[in-house]
């Protein structure tokens, strides 16, 4: 019993549990978006109807081919992805991008294995070549 007891408390499955908990409820979120706020816009763009390609098909010796359906769920993956993309994906790069600007200030490059080090090192951590330090800054 206790080995299913730290089977159960290991961090990677507690995360695991917790993102897709966390992502179904985001899916019904950004569904949501999309239902209730997307489409009628485009509806309202397009003159007050909202695109439904459900009822084109053909048939083929008697095989019906219900391509509007399929028409239907890759417009909604479309609309989602850019919404997930302009609401989501956009803002945290954005985010990202000033934490990176941080980080860019205490690190540098070392000119021999390329690999990323403190800017005060006088020797890279990873091929131990000898580096120039950065010059002391003094505040102003």
């Amino acid at each position: 019993m206790s080995g299913f007891k730290k089977f159960l408390m290991r961090g990677n499955l507690v995360e695991l549990a917790v993102a897709v908990v966390v992502g179904a409820t985001f899916s019904g979120l950004v569904q949501a978006l999309v239902a209730d706020l997307v489409t009628p816009l485009i509806g309202a763009v397009t003159g007050g109807k909202q695109p439904d390609f459900s009822a084109y098909s053909f048939r083929i010796n008697g095989s019906e081919f219900k391509y509007g359906d399929f028409v239907n769920h890759v417009l909604t993956f479309i609309i989602i992805a850019a919404v997930i993309y302009w609401l989501v994906v956009m803002p945290m790069n954005r985010l990202m991008g000033l934490f990176d600007r941080n980080r860019e200030a205490t690190e540098k490059e070392c000119p021999e294995c390329l690999s990323t080090i403190p800017v005060k090192a006088r020797r890279c951590a990873f091929c131990t070549a000898e580096l120039t330090p950065a010059p002391e800054t003094s505040p102003a």
